[in-house]
């Protein structure tokens, strides 16, 4: 975008207002240009129609959902380190739709069929049109079929540290699933059965218990019934930390996560998930909250947190108008504070649908506090809600953007790194809004994004935004063609850049997470500009190493093992020639005049020069790929050298008696002492060995029994030749059919055995030593 000058009216603001901006990055020698957005390829095809309101969700482990007419398409953004291809690297998978339609229980059959055939002919015509439009009571209108809408949970909620997802079908039907192994989906509970049983146990009675008066030959509480239980949104809340009560009465800290079901009649299911969530028998039934809203659209959480205190609520938009939060009671977590009365942020019943709603936490710039800024579409405007806490009470500011669109706002995303607000409508115009703080209240700014040649005049049908605000994902479609509507539409998902690798630099040079799996969609424009430009930044190198020098973090080391990674990469040639196809080289005999002889010996001659210009460039080809795997190999030797020594350190502490930790400590304290410059690691030796007493412990081959030497911290190799890979985590030898393996293939590590002591199972938890990607 065109930076703004001192003239322009944006900038003409009292002296107390502050523009949010990307990070400064004054205190290095990154450049950060004028952003312009790219397309990047590929363009991914779908293989039925974009079904649902919200048909994109990109989650924090950097996949990304798209509700169609027949499953769940996910892709996963991996930053393949293996790869010199410049595309995209995504993983698709998919989750399909039932072929079975769920039937919702709302009273015994005998009685629901009496009921059926009654309204199908009733002589009042406004209850026969209402009874016979319904589609959740009157399947026999024609079910959809589709996904109607997905949430994705926080980081860190399923066995392997990934995040949960929930999937709600056109038929009602509300599921979680996890990512099993790696490219498989394995269905945890149905929550919508769950629910329909605990509702028949109480007789479908509302939450005071009143079991109802009346049957389902009464329009009203057959209507109320299939209401109570038809999902319409459900959304997850951060993780919480509880205490709970052992059987011995010691308190253990346990993690847990809710989710929140909008019903059709403005209830408010809430569900819990003790994590990480395994079993789908696990799932508990946490509260019911009846918000009174008759016609409710949407749902989202809202959650404060200021120094040790905690708050937070469901905000419900209606189809009519008002937008309201509902207080959630939570108890045992430290600090939690609830509202006492539902807070109404916007009350007109104008007829104008709320859908679209975000919640960002924010620090206001002027004020230095706590605050969230809520987001909405209602039409053609944008609802816009401010929130603050302060010792007065709670603070309340709204207003709409008007003038962002023609036609109705189709989808709405935010990207929560410098706070903006991307809105689309299905003429395919991207509006991005930015907000500008002032004492009080907010202005957004207002700029039309520009969009890639290929993607202008496409009909839009959702936008979403990565993680980290990298790219923004584009579900489209054919508009018009040659003024005429296409007979046949194509769906895709194409991905646009939002940030210029130089500003994913200076984020990932100052990320508080020092994480690089979270940071993958930062990662990957990085990745990209090194197999462009055949070299890594001198400026982006040289910070690294003065980040290194001052803090000396293995976040930095790893974040430059992947740099000198990506540089191989971009120096290897790509294969001329396809592997898959045979050769066949046939010595041939041409007889040739000696005319033609003669005029050969000079083309011989200059081919000669140039093979010898071609073998020198590929000497120094080799030469410098040579240069860069020893690079490469001084990095993960240093990782890897931490590593131990934390391992080390972990035995140490944990080893109250002389026993056999199945770690190979003597063989890691070997590895290390081969460096004699390495100070702290003669210290941990020292100390190591003074507690094991001169015992040695080794490990032994499962099919020989022979010694199995720490010779490497790769693999490990007995004398009759039989080669195990170690563990990345513990550096045991792997001795199972079974291990786990990093998202980025880069190591594996042993799954934790009953025997295995606490220490050693919250080892083998941690994520990968050379690239923070999970274990699978």
């Amino acid at each position: 975008m065109a930076a703004a000058s001192p003239s322009d009216p944006v900038l003409s603001l009292p002296q107390n207002v502050i523009i949010k901006t990307e990070p400064e990055t004054e205190d290095g020698p990154l450049f950060v240009p004028e952003n312009v957005p790219v397309k990047r390829e590929p363009a991914v095809p779908l293989l039925s129609p974009v079904s649902g309101l919200q048909p994109l969700a990109w989650s924090q482990d950097h996949r990304l959902a798209v509700c169609t007419t027949s499953s769940l398409s996910l892709m996963e953004l991996v930053c393949d380190v293996h790869s010199n291809k410049q595309d995209l690297t995504l993983h698709r998978t998919s989750i399909p739709v039932p072929n079975e339609a769920y039937k919702m229980r709302v009273g015994p059959a005998a009685e629901l069929a009496q009921a059926m055939e009654k309204f199908t002919t009733h002589p009042d015509p406004t209850v026969r049109q209402n009874f016979l439009a319904d589609t959740v009571m009157n399947p026999a209108v024609g079910v959809q079929k589709g996904i109607k809408y997905a949430s994705w949970s926080s980081l860190g909620c399923d066995s392997s540290g990934r995040c949960l997802l929930a999937c709600l079908t056109l038929d009602n039907r509300l599921t979680i699933h996890n990512s099993h192994k790696r490219l498989e989906w394995n269905m945890l509970v149905d929550l919508t059965k769950k629910y329909g049983e605990r509702l028949k146990e109480r007789g479908y009675a509302k939450k005071d218990n009143k079991p109802p008066q009346a049957n389902l030959l009464d329009f009203d509480e057959l209507q109320r019934r299939f209401r109570m239980q038809t999902p319409l949104r459900m959304e997850w809340s951060s993780v919480y930390t509880i205490k709970q009560v052992q059987t011995d009465n010691t308190c253990v800290d346990m993690e847990m996560v809710l989710l929140s079901v909008l019903m059709e009649n403005g209830d408010l299911v809430l569900w819990k998930f003790v994590l990480p969530f395994i079993n789908g028998a696990d799932v508990m039934f946490y509260d019911i909250i009846e918000s009174g809203v008759t016609r409710p659209s949407d749902l989202a959480w809202w959650e404060y947190e200021s120094a040790d205190r905690r708050m937070s609520g469901l905000i419900i938009g209606s189809e009519v108008g008002p937008v309201k939060i509902m207080p959630v009671s939570l108890s045992g977590v430290k600090g939690y504070f609830t509202l006492r009365h539902p807070v109404i942020l916007w009350k007109e019943c104008d007829e104008i649908a709320v859908e679209n709603i975000k919640c960002v936490p924010m620090i206001h710039p002027i004020q230095k506090s706590s605050c969230s800024l809520i987001v909405a579409s209602r039409g053609c405007y944008v609802f816009w809600c401010l929130l603050m806490i302060s010792p007065a009470g709670l603070n309340v500011h709204n207003s709409h953007v008007a003038g962002l669109h023609s036609l109705p706002v189709v989808s709405l995303a935010v990207s929560q790194h410098g706070v903006t607000v991307y809105t689309c409508a299905t003429d395919g115009w991207i509006k991005k809004l930015t907000p500008t703080f002032t004492e009080n209240t907010l202005i957004f700014k207002q700029e039309d994004m520009l969009q890639p040649e290929n993607v202008t005049g496409r009909r839009i049908h959702g936008i979403a935004v990565s993680r980290n605000g990298a790219y923004i994902a584009l579900a489209s479609t054919q508009g018009m063609v040659d003024d005429f509507h296409p007979v046949n539409r194509t769906y895709q998902v194409h991905f646009v850049t939002l940030k210029t690798p130089e500003m994913a630099t200076a984020l990932l040079l100052k990320s508080p997470t020092q994480n690089l799996y979270k940071m993958t969609d930062l990662l990957d424009l990085i990745r990209w500009q090194i197999l462009k430009n055949k070299c890594i930044p001198a400026s982006l190198l040289e910070e690294l190493d003065r980040k290194i020098q001052e803090v000396d973090s293995p976040y930095f080391w790893r974040f430059k093992l992947f740099l000198v990674r990506m540089l191989y990469q971009s120096l290897q040639t790509p294969p001329t020639d396809n592997r898959w196809k045979p050769t066949h080289e046939e010595s041939k005999v041409f007889v040739r005049d000696e005319e033609e002889e003669d005029g050969k010996d000079e083309e011989d001659a200059s081919q000669e020069e140039g093979e010898a210009g071609g073998v020198k460039q590929e000497a120094n080809q080799e030469e410098q790929l040579a240069e860069v795997q020893a690079w490469i190999n001084a990095v993960e030797t240093h990782l890897m050298r931490e590593n131990i020594k934390k391992v080390l350190g972990v035995v140490y502490l944990n080893t109250w008696i002389t026993q056999n930790t199945s770690i190979p400590t003597c063989g890691l304290m070997e590895f290390l002492s081969k460096d004699t410059n390495d100070r702290a690691s003669e210290v941990l030796i020292g100390h190591v060995k003074k507690k094991m007493n001169k015992q040695t412990f080794l490990e032994r081959c499962s099919l020989c029994q022979a010694a199995l030497p720490f010779s490497d911290h790769k693999q490990a190799v007995c004398k009759n030749g039989h080669m195990w890979l170690r563990c990345v985590l513990s550096y045991q030898a792997c001795q199972t059919l079974t291990f786990r393996r990093c998202l980025l293939l880069d190591s594996i590590a042993r799954l934790p055995q009953p025997e295995d002591p606490e220490w050693i199972k919250k080892l083998l938890q941690a994520p990968c030593t050379l690239c923070d990607s999970p274990m699978i």
